[in-house]
């Protein structure tokens, strides 16, 4: 039996509810787990430095976009480069996506088949075909730890045919995957469950990709606009269904509420462009609740954005120096605002798993709830 590259170590689950405290093995490191994972779609997390995430947000893991990255810069050049860890001077875990969200998302610009997916460039309309052995050519080359299998991500809603058909589609795509990917013993492959929102659909796609016996397994194609019960519903149903000592990865989820349910459900991964899109436009995340920073209110208010935070920009910066800085569009504010978001996110997920260690996790996610406003 080939010794696998990423492994996960059980270290407590909460008696209340599904919630798991674990690690993450990977060669770069292990990752503590419920654990909260960075974007950096374009081999960084936008305006921080691999430094700055370390000390001061602290990120275990950051991901990065196959997609993007197979355009510009390419990843034979990142492969020239020494692999992502090297180019982008980061030397702990990184998970690369498949890409196969971003084509599915290109609508009328693509065409499925059972090979594949021709489609064409965001940037120039040139014409690209992605099948499940380019993706893993891309993504060996890249050299992350922890790498995703090809799938395809439906839209909601959608009929339960094409639904079915899509699944089992993502499912072959996933064996070919595992039979064309080149450093078994240096990246760790997950697989994506898919399904849709139907349970049955979901079942059989969790019990067909256990048969491969990959090193993980992510939740896909939830989170893509549904009403929220609807989402919970589907999580609470197919996470317990996963393998118990393997990693459980739920995509494209950055919310603190969706983070909760997602540790409750017994998920350990979690990854979202949430923090740094928000930072953006101006907007922190608090213990309690948004602040929209660039609202007139905060003109004078010389606080810092959150007086229970401990990051870089709340111990030296206000959220009148902030708005200033928003308001003018300097660089500067959308940074302190990413810094704090992302760090917002990180103890978060730290406070969770101390609150898994002590069976608490439920009432933890009571009075976040209140102080926080979902709940009255």
């Amino acid at each position: 039996m080939e010794k696998q590259p990423i492994t996960y170590e059980l270290l407590h689950i909460d008696k209340n509810c599904g919630a798991r405290r674990g690690v993450i093995h990977t060669p770069h490191g292990d990752i503590q787990t419920p654990i909260f994972m960075p974007v950096g779609t374009q081999a960084t997390v936008k305006s921080m430095t691999p430094e700055e995430l370390k000390e001061m947000v602290e990120a275990q893991i950051i991901l990065s976009n196959t997609y993007h990255l197979y355009f510009r810069p390419g990843h034979k050049l990142i492969e020239e480069a020494g692999g992502l860890h090297e180019f982008m001077r980061w030397d702990r875990p990184i998970l690369t996506d498949s890409g196969g969200f971003q084509v599915f998302s290109l609508g009328d610009l693509r065409t499925i088949s059972e090979e594949g997916v021709d489609f064409k460039s965001y940037l120039d309309g040139s014409k690209h075909f992605f099948s499940p052995e380019k993706i893993m050519e891309i993504e060996n080359s890249l050299g992350a730890d922890i790498i995703m299998a090809f799938d395809e991500c439906v839209k909601y809603p959608e009929t339960y045919e094409y639904t079915k058909n899509s699944m089992e589609r993502t499912t072959r795509w996933a064996k070919r995957c595992k039979e064309s990917h080149a450093k078994k013993d240096k990246q760790g492959l997950f697989g994506i469950i898919q399904g849709g929102f139907y349970k049955d659909l979901r079942e059989k796609s969790v019990k067909d990709l256990i048969e491969l016996d990959l090193p993980g397994y992510a939740i896909g194609g939830i989170s893509v606009g549904e009403p929220k019960e609807e989402f919970l519903d589907i999580l609470n149903y197919t996470a317990p269904l996963m393998p118990k000592n393997k990693p459980r990865y739920l995509m494209g989820v950055g919310t603190p509420d969706y983070l909760i349910e997602a540790a409750i459900a017994g998920i350990d991964m979690c990854d979202c462009v949430l923090p740094t899109r928000i930072a953006r436009n101006g907007t922190a995340l608090t213990w309690n609740g948004k602040v929209v920073v660039r609202n007139a209110t905060y003109e004078k208010d010389f606080t810092p954005l959150d007086i229970e935070c401990d990051c870089y920009t709340c111990r030296n910066y206000t959220r009148a120096y902030i708005r200033h800085l928003v308001k003018e569009k300097e660089i500067l504010g959308v940074r302190l605002l990413s810094i704090h978001n992302l760090r917002f996110l990180t103890k978060l997920m730290e406070r969770v798993r101390i609150e898994i260690e002590k069976d608490n996790l439920l009432n933890f996610k009571h009075e976040f709830y209140k102080k926080y406003g979902y709940e009255k």
